[in-house]
C-alpha cells in the first residue's frame, strides 16, 4: 500500500461516535480504505472497468472509517453489529465485496472464515460474482486467491482463510466460526433464525464483524431488517444506548418534500456517480404520476418504510379527499358493499352517495371486530383497534368471533334512516346473512371477486380520488386501509384489491368498490335510459 496514512491514534472526540472507552485510530480505518483503493479493481462500467475502485466521500467518511477506526483499549475493533441502510445503486454490493475481500486477504485473521447471506443462495451470490470479478481484474490479488466458481468460495491459501456463499439455511449456519459476515438486503429475509445464528457464530474469534445492509422494507412489525433498523436510529442519535453496534441510514425523512432534488441527494448519497440525476428525475415524474409506482418509488429511491409492497393510492390525493358530505346523509339515497371477514378478523360495510351534481361520491364506512380478540390483534398488528372502538369508527361485538348478527342489524337499521336501494355482498362468503338481509327487506346481491367484476369500480375508484371526486370524511381506518392497498392484475389489464399482497387489512377499500360498483352502474343505467328518452 502505497499511500502514506495519517498516524492519528486519538479519542476521535469531534466523531459523532465518540462514546466514552474507546479511542479513534485513524491508520486503522486507512488501512482498510487504502486495501480497497490500491487492490479491488472494477470490473463494471464504462467508465470504471478495469480501474481500482476509487471510494465516494461518504463511504470512507460515514462507513469505513468509524466502522475500521473505533478501538477499544486493547486494539480490539469497537463494532461488532453494523447496519447500514441506502436506497438501491447507491453501491451497497460492490462496497460489500469489497469488504469481503479485505477481511480474506487483509484482516490479519488466519484461518478466516469470510461468509455472505441473503434470503436466497442467488442473491447471496451477487456479492461473490463481484469479489470474483475484482480478483479476476487485480493481478496482485488473482495471484494470491483460488476462485472456485461451482461452490461460490474464494480461497486464500497464504493465511488458510476462505470466504463462501450462505442462503438462509439456519441449519447450515450452526457450525460456522465466522470471522465476518455480510447479509444483502436483509429486509427481504423472513426468518429471523439465520441472523440470529450467525450474530453468534464468530463468538470464538477476537473482533469479529456481522454487517447488513439493506434498502427499506415494508413489514415494519414482521421484519428483522426492522428491528435492526430501529436499533440503527436508537444509536445515530444516541451513540451510547449501544457502543458496539454501528448504525448509519440514508433516506428521506418525515418531514422532507419527496419531490425535492435536495431530499434526493440526502437519501441517495451516491446520486450523480453511481445514480444519473437524468435518470432519478424521470423516475420521479413516473411516480408521481402514477399511484401504483409510488411505493417502489419511496422504498428503492428515497430508503422510505411503506405499508405496503405497491401501494395502490396516492397518499397525497387519498388525503385530499378527506372532506366529510357537504350535506347530511340521511335520507338520500345510497348503495352498500358488505366485505364479510373470517369471524375473527375485520369486517366493513361500506355505503356510496352520488354522485352529486359536481360528480363527487360520498363513502360513509363503518367496521366491525370481535371485542376478545380486538387486544390481542391491536399488539400483532400495532394498530390502534380499541382506540378506534372508542372513537365510534369501529364496533365490537361480544365473544372472540364477529357477531354477523350484529353487522345485519347494523345495516337495517342504516337503510331505515337512509334510502339504501341495493347491497353487494361476496358470492363466496354471503351465507346466512344474505337471507336474513333478504328477509328484512334489503335487496342484497351476489358479486364476484373475481378481476372481471372488480376491475372497473377499482379502476374508477383510482380515478375518482386523483380528481378528488370522492368524500371519505377521514375516516381513519379506512386511511389506513387505502394505505395497505395493493392490487392484483392480470395480462388483459384487469385489476382488484388484493388482500393476498396487502400486508395489513383492506376490507374497508373491498367495501367501497363494492359498494361503488352498483352506484356506478346505476348511474350508467340512468343515463342511458335518459338518453332513450330524449
Amino acid at each position: 500500500m502505497t499511500r502514506s496514512r495519517r498516524s492519528s491514534r486519538s479519542t476521535g472526540n469531534a466523531r459523532p461516535e465518540a462514546v466514552p472507552g474507546f479511542v479513534f485510530d485513524q491508520a486503522r480505518a486507512d488501512r482498510v480504505i487504502e486495501f480497497i483503493e490500491t487492490f479491488c479493481v472494477m470490473s463494471k462500467g464504462r467508465q470504471w472497468a478495469g480501474r481500482p475502485m476509487q471510494l465516494m466521500e461518504w463511504q470512507k467518511r460515514d462507513i469505513l472509517e468509524p466502522l475500521f477506526g473505533w478501538v477499544d483499549d486493547e486494539g480490539r475493533r469497537r463494532y461488532r453489529t453494523a447496519f447500514i441502510g441506502t436506497p438501491k445503486k447507491n453501491g451497497k454490493s460492490t462496497l460489500l465485496a469489497a469488504l469481503a475481500l479485505y477481511f480474506l486477504v487483509a484482516d490479519g485473521e488466519p484461518g478466516a472464515e469470510i461468509v455472505s447471506v441473503a434470503t436466497d443462495r442467488s442473491s447471496a451470490g451477487i456479492i461473490f460474482r463481484e469479489a470474483a470479478a475484482m480478483v479476476r481484474s487485480s493481478p496482485a490479488l488473482a495471484n494470491a486467491i483460488e476462485i472456485v466458481d461451482s461452490r461460490n468460495t474464494l480461497v486464500h491459501h497464504g493465511s488458510k482463510s476462505r470466504y463462501t456463499v450462505l442462503s438462509s439455511d439456519a441449519q447450515r449456519a450452526e457450525g460456522i466460526n465466522a470471522h465476518a459476515v455480510l447479509a444483502d438486503e436483509i429486509h427481504a429475509m423472513r426468518d429471523r433464525r439465520l441472523l440470529d445464528a450467525l450474530r453468534y457464530a464468530g463468538s470464538a474469534r477476537s473482533q469479529p464483524m456481522l454487517i447488513g445492509i439493506s434498502t427499506a422494507g415494508y413489514e415494519r412489525g414482521k421484519s428483522v431488517a426492522w428491528e435492526w433498523w430501529q436499533d440503527a436510529e436508537r444509536v445515530q442519535a444516541n451513540p451510547r444506548s449501544n457502543p458496539t453496534f454501528f448504525g448509519k441510514l440514508y433516506g428521506a425523512g418525515p418531514d422532507d418534500d419527496w419531490w425535492s432534488e435536495d431530499t434526493w441527494h440526502k437519501a441517495n448519497p451516491s446520486l450523480g456517480v453511481t445514480i444519473p440525476l437524468d435518470a432519478f428525475r424521470a423516475d420521479a415524474m413516473e411516480a408521481k404520476a402514477q399511484s401504483a409506482k409510488l411505493n417502489s418509488w419511496a422504498r428503492y429511491r428515497l430508503n422510505c418504510w411503506t405499508t405496503a409492497d405497491t401501494r395502490f393510492f396516492h397518499p397525497d390525493a387519498w388525503a385530499a379527499c378527506g372532506s366529510p358530505p357537504r350535506e347530511p346523509l340521511e335520507g338520500r339515497e345510497c348503495f352498500g358493499g358488505l366485505d364479510l371477514a373470517s369471524t375473527q378478523d375485520l369486517t366493513a360495510v361500506a355505503f356510496c352517495f352520488g354522485p352529486d351534481e359536481e360528480g363527487v361520491y360520498d363513502f360513509d364506512v363503518k367496521c366491525f371486530i370481535p371485542l376478545e380478540t380486538a387486544a390481542a390483534r391491536e399488539r400483532k398488528d400495532r394498530v390502534p383497534y380499541l382506540q378506534w372502538i372508542r372513537e365510534g369508527w369501529i364496533i365490537g361485538t361480544e365473544g372472540n368471533r364477529c357477531d354477523y348478527g350484529v353487522v345485519e342489524q347494523y345495516i337495517i337499521e342504516y337503510a331505515e334512516r337512509h334510502r339504501l336501494r341495493k347491497l353487494a355482498m361476496d358470492n363466496w362468503n354471503a351465507g346466512s346473512s344474505y337471507t336474513h338481509l333478504t328477509q328484512a327487506g334489503i335487496q342484497a346481491v351476489g358479486m364476484s371477486m373475481g378481476l372481471g367484476a372488480m376491475s372497473a369500480p377499482t379502476k374508477l375508484l383510482d380515478t375518482l380520488v386523483a380528481q378528488k371526486k370522492i368524500r371519505h370524511g377521514d375516516n381513519p381506518v379506512l386511511n389506513w386501509a387505502a394505505s395497505n392497498c395493493v392490487i392484483r392484475s392480470d395480462s388483459n389489464g384487469n385489476i382488484a384489491p388484493c388482500k393476498q399482497k396487502s400486508t395489513e387489512r383492506i376490507d374497508a377499500v373491498v367495501a367501497c368498490v363494492m359498494a361503488l360498483s352498483l352506484a356506478s352502474t346505476a348511474q350508467l343505467a340512468a343515463t342511458n335510459w335518459d338518453l332513450i328518452e330524449l
